[in-house]
């Protein structure tokens, strides 16, 4: 009997990439036989969910995404529609006007909280049902179809594929939504909810009734991950300063009464949501979906929590974590009369640049250029010394091998260049990429030579002219 012929491997390939797949598979199997919690009933539709599903799923900002257990098993979003919906009132109104209908504190309490501020009748956070009914009211449409057609296109452009709603989902949930009326008929009354609440909560309950996987829910927050851009598509969803103002509020107030624990133990921007799925955020790095049904007593999903919070330990991924500084900033710190002499100089140049090339100094660096990284940068140009009786100096500021500057590197960057530059010292850099990461340099060089080259001609001249 002849078997099957088998696949030849790839001799080129490694399966390098497959070792984040198998810590997320690593994390499932701790977790899978987590049989604590019950599924949700209230909403009586969530009630017939299996309870031994359990998928998680990564989405890099590289638009690579990795997957273990049920990541593709279909479920409602629910409360996790609630940032990204925030996200599209944001942009719709921008920050100031939200405000003045939602608030942004942390209530420490549960997800249908009915407390409004009672001086102004505004809920306490986008997050909790009664925000998040305020914020679907603040999206802009000409009609509730439209303004829903707009929810379903946002949620459709962060997982980078159109979405449907679970018919049967919707109308149990407006069946048994009494509660929710309550809180909204509440707003209404209060001045927060301005628009028709029966129209609105129309628009609510299908927004949480649209069906998602653990996969989808990985882009989504990728999304808000990489800045607004979807990882995947490489579609722009929404403007990078408004996943900001998301991600501060999921951070302090997307668990509910369990936010302050949630970020002391997992240290990451998150939410939850009663059908047993979960979204968390790594900045810059990833997004995570998880799902799995039975719930806590908080209406967190008890085995999402857990993987989440094991992930978030393993991958060093809290927020207060100091970063490490593998490499210093600085890598070369020297001057010009230490460095290896440019071909084509005379000997009577050779001579003056030995002399005289302490007048031109040079700071490389590399890495990223945050607070840190640019006070050593600062620091360590305190003192520039010149031979020159003008005082006149050079500064190499070599850049080639630095990865990026932040917005504050960068400001204090460009104030060493104008406070330098008053100084009567010029200041150039080099940077192969031609970033234009220091506009108002003196020159930008794609090499150290040119750059090199550049300083000593000048030094050369004004030596003449003393």
């Amino acid at each position: 009997m002849s078997s099957s012929p088998q696949p030849t491997p790839d001799p080129g390939r490694t399966g390098a990439s497959e070792l984040i797949a198998d810590a997320l598979a690593a994390v499932h199997e701790a977790f899978r036989d987590l049989d604590e919690g019950t599924v949700a009933t209230y909403i009586p539709e969530l009630a017939t969910a299996d309870r031994s599903l359990f998928g998680v799923a990564l989405a890099g900002v590289t638009g690579s995404i990795y997957t273990a257990g049920d990541a593709d098993a279909p479920f409602t979003i629910q409360s996790l529609s609630k940032p990204f919906v925030f996200a599209l009132a944001l942009m719709d109104r921008g920050l100031a006007e939200v405000l003045e209908h939602v608030g942004a504190e942390p209530s420490g309490e549960g997800f249908n909280s009915i407390r409004l501020d009672p001086a102004t009748g505004r809920p306490p956070n986008p997050m909790v049902n009664a925000g998040a009914i305020v914020t679907t009211s603040l999206v802009r449409g000409a009609s509730e179809e439209e303004r829903f057609a707009r929810i379903l296109d946002l949620l459709g452009a962060f997982a980078g594929r159109p979405l449907d709603v679970d018919g049967r989902v919707y109308v149990s949930e407006s069946e048994t939504g009494d509660r929710n009326r309550a809180i909204a008929y509440l707003m209404h009354s209060a001045g927060s909810l301005t628009a028709d609440v029966e129209a609105t909560l129309d628009t609510y309950f299908r927004q949480c009734s649209v069906l998602v996987t653990a996969r989808d829910l990985a882009v989504m927050s990728a999304t808000l991950a990489n800045g607004g851009v979807n990882p995947v598509s490489g579609e722009r969803v929404v403007d990078e300063i408004v996943t900001e103002w998301v991600l501060a509020v999921m951070a302090t107030s997307g668990m509910y009464d369990y936010a302050g624990e949630w970020l002391l133990r997992a240290g990451l921007p998150a939410k939850s949501g009663v059908s047993g799925g979960l979204v968390s955020v790594g900045v810059g790095q990833f997004g995570l979906g998880l799902f799995s049904p039975p719930l806590d007593a908080r209406g967190n999903s008890v085995r999402s929590v857990a993987a989440a919070q094991e992930i978030s330990r393993q991958f060093d991924l809290h927020l207060m974590h100091r970063p490490d500084r593998d490499v210093p900033t600085l890598y070369r710190s020297t001057r010009a009369d230490r460095l290896r002499q440019l071909a084509h100089r005379t000997p009577s140049q050779l001579r003056r640049l030995r002399d005289l090339g302490s007048a031109i100094s040079v700071r490389a660096v590399q890495g990223t250029v945050e607070f840190a990284a640019a006070e050593t940068i600062l620091r360590s140009v305190d003192e520039l010394p010149s031979p020159l009786p003008s005082g006149e100096r050079w500064l190499i500021l070599d850049l080639h091998r630095t990865s990026r500057v932040v917005t504050l590197g960068a400001q204090l960057l460009r104030g060493l260049v104008t406070r330098l530059q008053g100084q009567g010292v010029h200041v150039v850099v080099v940077d192969p990429f031609e970033r234009g990461l220091l506009p108002g340099v003196d020159g930008e060089f794609t090499t150290f030579e040119d750059a090199q080259r550049w300083c000593e001609d000048r030094l050369l001249d004004a030596a003449r002219a003393a």
